[in-house]
């Protein structure tokens, strides 16, 4: 059995780490190069780092902070927020990312997703849907949940498959930061019928709610508010999820 992910997501904004709720009131809880220390004093084996004002702000990755944290963190680094072209990716992989998660991009020019995964593997793309419920229908929102397509969930999951990207990072907006629980239906509802390992994202109170995301289906689950404002880790994620008869791996 395939052990199951659970990943510390950081949110930064330029060179702050910051907590909001539905993708909005953002505020300062820290700095990013502290985080990042205190979970490679815990052995994570993967972190994911978005700049949630990138895309919004019409600016690029931060490289210089990337590089700064890239050579502090011995695991895997995810990267996301202001990545529009494949230089933009060459550039953070240069600069010490592991992986790269492409969101509004990868929805307004799909193209270069395609042509990211040609030239660097599908191991290395990460594309990132951000939700919505209206009227029965999850639909996609881009640009830090500022701007509402008409695309469903479901089908852009679908597409994405056939590009060959490595994973999902699936996010309910509406949940995120709330701790009220992952959206169950919406991460049932995609990984019946995608092959794409999805990533479980937005709303996790606790240990239970992680084993509830990789029973309904999720690969792995990224965790922000809960391990910054708890006394809940990685390591405690692990051993209940074992506990619970679900191999995980993050330590």
């Amino acid at each position: 059995m395939l052990a199951h992910r659970v990943i510390p997501q950081l949110l930064v904004d330029k060179n702050k780490l910051i907590k909001g709720q539905g993708f909005d009131a953002w505020r300062s809880v820290g700095v990013p190069q502290q985080a990042v220390r205190i979970h490679q004093m815990r052995q994570v084996d993967e972190l994911m780092l978005l700049d949630i004002t990138a895309t919004p702000e019409n600016r690029g990755p931060d490289l210089g902070l990337i590089k700064e944290l890239a050579s502090e963190c011995f695991s895997p680094l995810t990267v996301g927020g202001g990545i529009k072209t494949i230089e933009d990716i060459r550039e953070l992989l240069r600069h010490g990312a592991d992986k790269v998660c492409i969101g509004t991009a990868a929805f307004e020019d799909p193209m270069m997703v395609m042509e990211a995964v040609d030239r660097f593997g599908s191991s290395t793309i990460v594309v990132s849907i951000d939700v919505k419920w209206h009227r029965g229908h999850p639909l996609v929102y881009t640009r830090c949940g500022s701007w509402q397509t008409l695309v469903r969930a479901y089908g852009a999951a679908m597409r994405f498959e056939k590009m060959g990207v490595g994973e999902i990072l699936l996010t309910n907006i509406d949940r995120e930061g709330t701790m009220g629980g992952y959206d169950l239906k919406l991460i049932e509802d995609i990984s019946t019928d995608c092959g794409v390992p999805i990533i479980a994202a937005g709303g996790c109170s606790g240990y239970q709610d992680m084993a509830d995301a990789i029973y309904a289906g999720a690969d792995a689950v990224a965790v922000g508010a809960l391990f910054q404002f708890s006394d809940h880790t990685p390591r405690g994620a692990a051993e209940f999820l074992s506990e619970n008869g679900l191999e995980a791996r993050c330590i």
